[in-house]
């Protein structure tokens, strides 16, 4: 985790742990929806939307190619979603699992 404004390692990792707090005490898709629109600007809340729909695409095997064709991400951003998908820290994994749990 890079450190910024001088703030220290361990208040940086103490942030970043109460985010994700704070995103566990959502209940529904439309109050993650209204905290995500306050917490991100328009362009990053599309970024994480991308990266997402990259999980599903190279889920069913599609080439980097015919998903950059059907979603505008870049080929090097498709290959960094791959990489964390298949040896990550096992977030997108998961993720995909419970919704098809579901």
């Amino acid at each position: 985790m890079k450190s910024h404004r001088g703030i220290s390692p361990r208040q940086e990792a103490a942030a970043e742990r109460a985010l994700f707090q704070a995103v566990l005490t959502l209940r529904s898709v439309e109050e993650c929806r209204d905290f995500f629109r306050d917490l991100c600007t328009p362009a990053e809340l599309q970024a994480l939307a991308d990266r997402w729909a990259v999980v599903g695409l190279l889920q069913r095997d599609m080439p980097y190619r015919e998903i950059h064709r059907q979603t505008g991400v870049s080929v090097t951003t498709i290959g960094r979603v791959a990489r964390y998908l298949a040896a990550g820290n096992g977030g997108y994994a998961l993720a995909v699992r419970r919704l098809q749990e579901r």
